[in-house]
């Protein structure tokens, strides 16, 4: 059972995607809030897997929501559910620790599937928004930096990571377990000084490891 939150300031969306994911097997919502105001201790409260979290809300938007999680909390998955597809909003959110970024058209199965894949690790999002952070890191002209020591092998499933593979799919492609590339993953991660997907993607268009 996958454990949810929700913050999203209009009522019916709100009610709507906790309908959805209640009626789903395998899902359940925790809490659902119209913004990130008490964000830190409703979080300690119902300590939940994934959080489905808006950008545009009153009071304490997502992005500051997301920041005073990131301060306290490394490992809850967060997932940016928004309009929004515009570069600063983006480039806030993964900057800042987010796992994922889709927008709120996403189909509702889709949604599911991506709530899961967030939860095993994974770092989803809608295709407009890969493409554009494609585009935003590759248009960063820092000279390259350290190769933070990966071997040859981390620097392979990097390179997979950053062209959108899972780890399944990595596992394929490298003939490897999968189990094997999630040691790899921890190792990059621990070089890279990073948490999540979303960070270690960033750093490798940023400072051009691969």
């Amino acid at each position: 059972m996958i454990k949810v939150m929700l913050y999203e300031d209009n009522p019916q969306l709100r009610e709507g995607l906790t309908m959805l994911i209640n009626g789903s097997d395998g899902f359940e919502v925790l809490a659902a809030f119209k913004n990130c105001e008490n964000v830190i201790e409703e979080v300690e409260a119902y300590r939940p897997e994934v959080i489905l979290m808006d950008i545009d809300m009153p009071v304490v938007n997502g992005i500051e929501g997301l920041k005073k999680i990131r301060e306290v909390n490394a490992d809850v998955k967060i997932l940016m559910l928004t309009v929004f597809d515009d570069n600063k909003n983006v480039f806030q959110a993964i900057s800042n620790g987010a796992n994922g970024y889709i927008l709120k058209k996403t189909p509702p199965a889709r949604l599911l599937e991506y709530i899961s894949e967030a939860q095993t690790g994974g770092a989803p999002m809608t295709a407009s928004i890969a493409t554009q952070v494609l585009k935003m890191f590759s248009a960063m002209n820092n000279e390259k930096g350290e190769d933070y020591n990966l071997s040859d092998r981390e620097k392979q499933v990097l390179q997979l990571l950053v062209e959108g593979y899972s780890y399944k799919m990595i596992a394929s492609e490298m003939y490897i377990a999968i189990d094997t590339v999630r040691s790899h993953i921890k190792k990059i991660y621990e070089k890279l000084h990073v948490n999540s997907k979303s960070e270690a993607v960033a750093k490798a268009f940023k400072d051009k490891i691969v």
